[in-house]
């Protein structure tokens, strides 16, 4: 078990598995609102040896070993995998030596079944689609859960203005 140095601050690592340095940006900047005065320290990377975007199985499974090396190198309290994918996330927990690994596919499924009682998942691409498919029925949730629809973009392109409407169109479908 890591054991953690009290007298640094709380410090959670956000890992974008991908190489995206824009994906990174974005979600960097979607976690200023988290940055809270005396809160934990929020850092943000990406994975360089990652592919640019996740967007089939091979490529989830390309970044397992070289995400648990990053987790297992790091003295980070906690760790966020911030792919919808949710790629090596047991490896992760293997290597963390007790310390939270979360992912946001699962926490995001998890959360929203506290909204209501069915959700749906705005996926990437269709190659998404198989592998949420896949996450909902090995969570055991497939009574629950309303489909996938794919916007068909890579995660580079989620990070502007610009795939909004396909976002909100692919939503309202579900």
């Amino acid at each position: 078990m890591h054991q953690r140095d009290t007298t640094e601050p709380a410090r959670i690592l956000v890992i974008n598995p991908n190489s995206s340095q824009a994906v990174t940006a974005a979600i960097d900047a979607a976690l200023d609102p988290l940055r809270l005065a005396g809160g934990p320290a929020i850092a943000v990377t990406d994975l360089p040896d990652g592919p640019a975007s996740i967007a089939s199985q091979q490529d989830a499974d390309s970044v397992v070993m070289p995400l648990a090396r990053r987790i297992a190198a790091d003295g980070a309290d906690a760790f966020v995998i911030a792919c919808f994918s949710d790629p090596g996330l047991h490896t992760a927990r293997e290597v963390a030596r007790g310390r939270p690994v979360m992912g946001i596919a699962e926490w995001g499924i998890l959360r929203s079944l506290t909204l209501g009682e069915r959700f749906g998942i705005v996926a990437l691409s269709e190659g998404s689609v198989r592998r949420q498919r896949r996450m909902v029925r090995q969570m055991g949730l497939g009574e629950r859960y309303a489909g996938s629809r794919p916007v068909e973009a890579r995660a580079d392109e989620t990070a502007g203005e610009a795939i909004r409407d396909r976002l909100v169109a692919a939503a309202r479908m579900l």
